[in-house]
């Protein structure tokens, strides 16, 4: 039976099934590959055996899962590792009694030259004496050493392979050029420049990587916040842990650069002479390399151990010089472990497939011709100094009831991205995850892109796309915990509970059910810290949203704890000091070798000092993903029909999200003026946040967005134009606007939208699900697997015939307004008027006036604004503009000049008309 991937069809082989004449010499057979239409038949001599201890396995193989069409990548280059492998943790060091504060951290017994990369940092003597750095009583770094160790990096850098360094004309983000102002014209017009689309370069796009700064002093954070001063004891313990492993990391490893560099050491590493699979197990007793290309046959491929828990195994290329493992063979390691004989998909899988009707996945050794590799042309955008992202999620970036794929999210969806005006995507579910409804968050192989929307070489041309049109890619990374999947993930990977994860329940989440990485293990720091760089370094991406921070840095998990600000909640025995380690480690090193990434962290408790630079000893974040806004507006509208308002506290309990779900639940004349500007303006000096009122949370089934907390059914009856409006669809347009404008205007210094919310995308989101029947006996109903609320109807937003293109079109004129102006990232703002009983809000950012009325019924004339500025304003935006669906009560033409005097606090004023549940932004003109 045919199957097809990325609309390339493929057709189903039979599960072959072979005995071998005899133990440890595989028969000849033809190499089966599901990514190319090359075969080959050469057999080969096997240079590992059976060890005396190892089961006995028969050969017979019934795996029938098919692998995915293929593609084009660059994968590194290496020569053929023989030497011993590296140190490892021992697994039975993690402890479900660990304590937060305990001085330890797992190292390696032995330095990175144990797996043949040479370390001339390290001398010989350091090799026996490894044992006695274990003990850690190192407490300093000799000068001289640090200056060696900073020399050693520079050399590890210099020596990547030539194909994964990139020199962009001596610099990093070079800006792009062809991004002329007539270029902005064109694409505000709705037409791609020619220059975007037919451009050909065939040269590949190279950069140049940075280097990563020793640490600093960690004693600046003192002088930005004084209250920190109460907790320098535990801020000052967890630097000095932080130095401490950097220390540690440059004597074993040679530095955090070539630490970062795990994926050329483990996994499948391709050299001249053949192909060397390199994993850590330490709890299984045997192991062995399974695949179509060797038949599946357990003894035909059986890998050696050392005493650091390394098993490894070099497979020499054939009699033809052809590769040992072919391009697209599925692969899995089998093992005899503690909970028995398990087949696993390597941990560094660089890309796995579920075959159609099948529920387990099967690794893919991804290995395509040079000719098939997708080269990479246009270099990275500079990262933008106001950033509005356009988050989204390419398997239901469709128009129609399917999984969509990463072509045709490149040619459909990223320019509609760029003609909105957003100059960042964020995309979600990237790393693999078995459960499609775990919306990626619960991922399965972290090295893997996500088959389902084609290959990582239709991912690396999504990238290059973005790129040349002048986006900047943003992934949406999950390091906070793992899918509990045994059969697919890492979970119980080699039979133990405590393989990358901790032991006990500090080890389950139990509200996310999967599992909690143990962040003071070394070779979970090494996976992590590689992972992020696999995705820059390999696949050009620009930054990441770190998802699930909060549940990192919190042994708790910020699960039924109410932040209420004191400084007491960040700082104390609940603070998971490993975690924040590895989130220091990990922004050193992004924004080291890529100086132009972005990393944004989603924490919803309000870490102090969470974007301070981590050499100031904060934790290194450029922006915090404010998140409590949205819940605060849906707070409100759900309580529209109630009689009296709710009780509010000025906690950083969910951000800004959050404050506009509570506003939704009000009445009208419930809404407090106070209450939202003290939700949006709620964060931290000198600490950059990307506010939103709705992100993906919202439109998940059992949740609604804005548009359907405000117009609910009348969105399926009354949005055409052609059709007479109701009051609540007039109500529901115009409070969305002004709900997306004041969030902007005041929400942070970045902005979010999940893609259709601009338009106010109707139905919710819900992926394709059988019924569950819980424990209990009572079912939980299923949608037979439908993928029809599992898509986005962007052509609703597009038709110039239903109110939805409005909404769209405000939402456009927004992005551009805040391109033109960059009034987000402003060091000026002033929020002069909060007007209880008119329900008005003024407000100025930058050298824009922005004026809101929110009351229901009341319109002012003369209404008299203030301003810093003198001079002739002029209106630059109204969200009252007929061609948002407004009522055009607001002249565009009008001029509005200021009178000399103070009024509310401000040296001057002018006097507007003020339409209800209307907002207006006035710009100084400039003559």
């Amino acid at each position: 039976m045919p199957f097809a991937l990325s609309g390339i069809l493929r057709p189903t082989v039979p599960a072959t099934s072979s005995r071998s004449d005899f133990r440890g010499v595989r028969r000849s057979r033809t190499n089966v590959s599901f990514l190319s239409t090359t075969t080959n038949s050469n057999s080969r001599k096997i240079c590992a055996s059976l060890s005396p201890s190892s089961p006995s396995f028969d050969s017979d193989s019934t795996s029938t899962t098919v692998a995915a069409a293929g593609g084009k990548v660059l994968i590194p280059g290496g020569e053929s590792q023989e030497s011993t492998p590296p140190a490892i943790e021992d697994p039975q060091v993690a402890d479900k009694d660990h304590k937060v504060f305990e001085d330890v951290i797992i190292l390696p017994t032995e330095v990175e030259s144990a797996i043949g990369i040479e370390q001339k940092s390290v001398s010989s003597e350091t090799l026996v004496e490894v044992d006695s750095a274990i003990e850690f009583e190192q407490n300093s770094v000799a000068s001289e050493t640090l200056v060696e160790v900073d020399s050693a990096i520079e050399v590890e850098q210099k020596s990547v392979a030539s194909e994964t360094l990139v020199e962009v004309d001596g610099a990093i983000g070079v800006e792009q050029q062809s991004f002329a102002s007539e270029t902005l014209v064109e694409v505000e017009s709705g037409e791609l420049p020619e220059s975007l689309t037919t451009e050909k370069i065939d040269e590949p796009m190279e950069e140049k990587l940075g280097v990563i700064p020793p640490p600093g002093s960690g004693q600046k954070i003192y002088e930005y916040d004084p209250q920190l001063e109460a907790h320098r004891a535990h801020l000052d313990y967890r630097y000095s842990q932080y130095k401490r492993l950097r220390e540690l990391i440059d004597e074993h490893e040679g530095g955090l650069e070539p630490f970062s560099r795990g994926y050329e050491k483990f996994g499948f590493i391709k050299s001249d002479n053949g192909v060397t699979y390199r994993e850590w197990a330490p709890g299984a007793k045997w192991a062995a390399l399974i695949g179509d290309f060797n038949n599946w046959n357990p003894n035909a491929d059986v890998m050696t151990k050392n005493e650091f828990g390394v098993w490894e195994l070099f497979l020499p290329n054939n009699a033809d010089g052809s590769p040992p493992i072919p391009h697209g063979s599925r692969v899995k390691i089998r093992m005899d472990s503690p909970s028995g004989v398990k087949d696993s998909i390597p941990a560094w899988i660089k890309f796995s497939v579920q075959a159609p009707g099948e529920i387990p996945y099967n690794g893919v050794y991804y290995d395509p011709p040079e000719e098939e590799r997708y080269i990479f042309k246009h270099p990275r955008p500079k990262a933008p100094k106001s950033i509005r992202i356009y988050e989204s999620h390419v398997g239901m970036s469709s128009t129609e009831p399917k999984i969509n794929t990463y072509a045709n999210f490149r040619d459909d969806v990223l320019p509609r991205i760029k003609r909105l005006g957003y100059n960042a995507v964020q995309i979600m579910a990237i790393q693999e995850h078995s459960y499609y409804g775990s919306f990626g968050y619960h991922v399965t192989n972290f090295f893997a892109p996500s088959s389902r929307f084609g290959t990582p070489d239709d991912l690396k041309s999504l990238i290059d796309k973005a790129h040349e049109l002048g986006i900047i890619v943003l992934m949406d990374i999950v390091h906070s915990h793992a899918s509990n999947n045994v059969l697919d993930g890492l979970n119980q990977f080699d039979g133990t509970d405590t393989h990358y994860f901790h032991s006990g329940s500090r080890g389950h989440h139990w509200m996310w059910d999967s599992r909690l990485f143990n962040y003071g293990s070394w070779e979970v720091l090494r996976y992590l810290l590689s992972n992020a760089r696999w995705w820059l370094d390999e696949y050009k991406f620009d930054g990441f949203r770190f998802d699930g921070v909060t549940s990192m840095m919190y042994t708790h998990h910020g699960l039924a704890v109410g932040f209420t600000g004191n400084y007491n909640e960040y700082f104390g025995l609940a603070t998971d000091v490993d975690a924040m380690v590895y989130l220091m480690l990990v922004n050193d090193l992004i924004h080291g070798l890529f100086p132009n990434a972005v990393t944004i962290g989603e924490d919803v408790s309000g870490m102090p000092a969470f974007c301070i630079p981590v050499k100031d000893g904060g934790v290194g974040f450029d922006y915090r993903l404010h998140m409590a806004i949205a819940d605060k507006w849906i707070e409100i509208l759900k309580c529209q029909l109630c009689d009296g308002g709710v009780g509010f506290d000025y906690r950083l309990h969910m951000a800004i999200a959050d404050k506009w779900i509570e506003i939704l639940k009000l009445k009208d004349e419930n809404w407090k003026m106070g209450e939202i500007v003290h939700t949006l303006t709620n964060r931290r000096c000198l600490e950059k946040c990307v506010g939103y009122a709705e992100s993906h949370d919202q439109a998940l089934v059992g949740d609604k967005t804005i548009a359907f907390w405000l117009m609910d059914k009348d969105m399926y009856d009354y949005m055409a134009l052609d059709v007479p409006t109701t009051p609540r669809i007039e109500r529901g347009i115009a409070l969305h606007k002004m709900i997306r404008l004041i969030t902007m205007g005041l929400g942070g210094e970045g902005y979010l939208n999940f893609m259709g919310n601009e338009f106010g995308h109707p139905e919710w989101i819900d992926f394709p699900r059988g019924d569950q029947r819980l424990p209990n006996g009572s079912v939980i109903p299923g949608n037979n697997y439908s993928l029809d609320k599992c898509r986005r109807r962007f052509d609703l937003g597009d038709a110039d015939y239903l109110r939805y293109r409005g909404m769209q079109e405000f939402d456009q004129a927004m992005q551009h307004l805040e391109e033109k102006y960059g009034f987000m990232t402003s060091e000026h703002q002033f929020v002069s008027r909060q007007d209880e009983g008119d329900k008005m809000v003024v407000f100025e950012r930058g050298d824009l006036v922005f004026v809101f009325n929110f009351h229901w019924n009341n319109s002012y004339f003369n209404y008299r604004v203030g301003c810093s500025k003198p001079g002739k304003y002029e209106v630059v935006l109204s969200s009252d503009d007929g061609w948002f669906g407004g009522f055009d009560r607001i002249d565009p033409k009008a001029e509005y000049f200021t009178s000399e005097g103070r009024y509310d606090n401000r040296p001057r004023s002018f006097s507007v008309y003020a339409p209800n549940r209307t907002a207006v932004v006035y710009a100084l003109c400039d003559e």
